[in-house]
C-alpha cells in the first residue's frame, strides 16, 4: 500500500535496512550513558544541522513528541505570557495546552482562507506559531517570521515543514516538530531547536523545576546525553536517514516544485476542488481536496482497492475532504499513479 496519509506518514523505504542494521549492531541494547551512545548522538545532531542547514550557534533537542516541546516552552521559556496566533485545530490545541500551565495566555484566530496578519498588539514575551496547519492544508508564507516586529521569542511549530521545506532559522528563536511527517521515520520523537537568544532566556528564567526543564535538558545534551532514556532507535533512524537523503535546499526545491504541480492538476484534470481557495496560504506539503460526503467515501474506497491510501480529512471536513502528504519519502512514480486514480 502507498500511504499519503499525513502523518505518520510513509517512511523511507532504506529505514527497513536501517532497522535490522540497528540489531546486527547492538544500537538497541546500547546504554545510553555509553561512549558508544554518546558518539552516536553527536553525529546524529552533527548530520541533522548540516542537511537542515542549521546555524552551528543553534542547538539540537530531542524529546517525546512536538507536544512536549509545547510544554517546554512554556515551562522554559515564557517569563510571563505567551501569545498564539493561529488560523486551525492544531495551532488553537497550543494555546489551550499552554491555557493549562499557569503562565498567561492571549490569542488571535484567523479564517483559514486568509493570512495571518504580521500586527500583533501584545506584551507576550513568547510568540507562537504554526507554520504549517496540517488540519487544513494551510501555511504561513516563509518570510513572515523575519517581518514581525518584536522583541518577542518566536516559537514555531514546524512539524509538518521540517524536513520537507528549506526554512529562514533565522528568523526564529524556537523551532519544534515530530519526525513522523517530512522527516520520514517512525512516529515516537519530537525535534526542538533553540537560538542563542531562546537559551539566555532559559538561563535567565532558570526553571529547572521538571524533568524537561530546557536547562536540564541542555546539561545532558552538552555532554551528548538525555535527559530521559531516550529513543535510542529513533536517533539511530534519524542519524541513517539524514546520512542519506540529499540537503534541504534540493529536497525543497523538489517538494515545492511537485505541490505546484499537483495543484494545477487537480484544477486543470479532474472534476474535484481544493479546500483551500486562497492560493497564497496553501501549504506546499499537505494538500486537502473537499467533495460531497458520498464522493469522497467512494474515492477513498477506490483508492484503497488500487493499494492508496488517502488520508482523513480533520475535524468539521473530517467526511468531506481527504489529504494529501507531499513528503520527500513519497516517490513521484507514487504520485503518478495517483493522479492516474483521480483522473477517473
Amino acid at each position: 500500500m502507498t500511504t499519503f496519509y499525513p502523518g505518520p506518514s510513509k517512511v523511507y523505504p532504506q529505514v527497513a535496512t536501517y532497522l535490522q542494521d540497528a540489531m546486527n549492531e547492538g544500537i538497541l541494547s546500547q546504554n545510553h550513558r555509553s561512549k558508544a551512545f554518546m558518539e552516536m548522538l553527536e553525529a546524529c545532531i552533527s548530520a541533522f544541522k548540516q542537511k537542515q542547514n542549521i546555524p552551528n550557534d543553534y542547538e539540537v533537542y530531542f524529546t517525546s513528541s512536538a507536544t512536549e516541546c509545547w510544554e517546554i516552552v512554556s515551562q522554559s521559556l515564557v517569563k510571563n505570557h505567551s501569545y498564539h496566533a493561529f488560523n486551525g485545530a492544531f495551532g488553537e490545541k497550543w494555546f489551550e495546552y499552554a491555557s493549562r500551565l499557569g503562565k498567561k495566555t492571549s490569542a488571535t484566530s484567523s479564517d483559514f482562507q486568509e493570512k495571518i496578519s504580521k500586527s500583533h498588539s501584545t506584551d507576550a514575551d513568547v510568540w507562537c506559531f504554526t507554520q504549517n496547519e496540517t488540519s487544513n492544508a494551510t501555511q504561513i508564507e516563509y518570510s513572515f517570521f523575519s517581518k514581525l516586529n518584536t522583541e518577542a521569542l518566536i516559537a514555531i511549530d514546524v512539524t509538518s515543514s521540517l524536513g520537507g521545506v528549506e526554512l529562514d532559522w533565522y528568523s526564529g528563536d524556537i523551532w519544534l516538530a515530530s519526525v513522523q511527517k517530512c522527516l520520514g521515520l517512525p512516529a515516537g520523537m519530537g525535534v526542538m531547536i533553540c537560538s542563542p537568544k531562546a537559551i539566555k532566556r532559559a538561563e535567565v528564567i532558570g526553571n529547572r523545576n521538571h524533568y524537561n526543564s530546557l536547562l536540564f535538558i541542555r546539561d545532558n545534551f552538552k555532554k551528548f546525553q538525555t535527559h530521559y532514556t531516550p529513543n535510542i532507535l529513533g536517533i539511530y533512524l534519524l542519524m541513517r536517514v539524514m546520512q542519506q537523503v540529499p540537503d534541504i535546499q534540493t529536497i525543497s526545491t523538489h517538494i515545492k516544485s511537485r505541490a505546484k504541480d499537483f495543484y494545477r492538476f487537480i484544477a486543470q484534470e479532474t472534476t474535484l476542488d481544493l479546500l483551500i481557495t486562497n492560493e497564497e496560504v496553501r501549504s506546499e506539503t499537505v494538500i486537502a481536496i473537499k467533495g460531497t460526503v458520498d464522493e469522497i467515501s467512494a474515492l477513498k474506497q477506490k483508492a484503497k482497492e488500487n493499494n492508496i491510501i488517502l488520508g482523513n480529512g480533520y475535524g468539521a471536513w473530517k467526511d468531506t475532504t481527504f489529504r494529501i502528504a507531499n513528503f520527500p519519502a513519497i516517490e513521484d512514480w507514487e504520485f503518478d499513479n495517483l493522479k492516474t486514480l483521480l483522473r477517473q
